[in-house]
């Protein structure tokens, strides 16, 4: 159950930072209240998963979750850069992630 915490903790991370980007610098209202509600979920989840996974594996992979899920909404919604380079970059936060998760005790 943990790592399901954890990934529903890393989905609301992507949630809130797109809603902080929706926000415009919280001046607008209905985004801030979705980049706040998503934070407190997200920590919430993250703070069931760290009550049996190891702290730094946990946190490493929730914010590569959210860098992840970040980036690619960048791309999706934001039309931000896509190059070579970037999806390299991706694919070893992915390597990351999974290797971080293969070897947690």
């Amino acid at each position: 159950m943990p790592w399901f915490y954890l990934v529903i903790a890393g989905i609301f991370e992507v949630v809130w930072s797109t809603a902080m980007k929706y926000s415009e610098g919280f001046s607008k209202l209905v985004p801030s209240i979705f980049t706040i509600a998503g934070m407190i979920v997200s920590f919430y989840f993250l703070s069931q998963a760290t009550k049996t996974l190891p702290l730094g594996t946990a946190y490493a992979i929730w914010t590569g979750i959210g860098s992840m899920g970040a980036v690619l909404l960048g791309i999706v919604l934001f039309h931000e850069a896509i190059n070579p380079f970037r999806i390299l970059f991706l694919l070893l936060i992915l390597i990351g992630i999974l290797g971080l998760k293969l070897t947690a005790s």
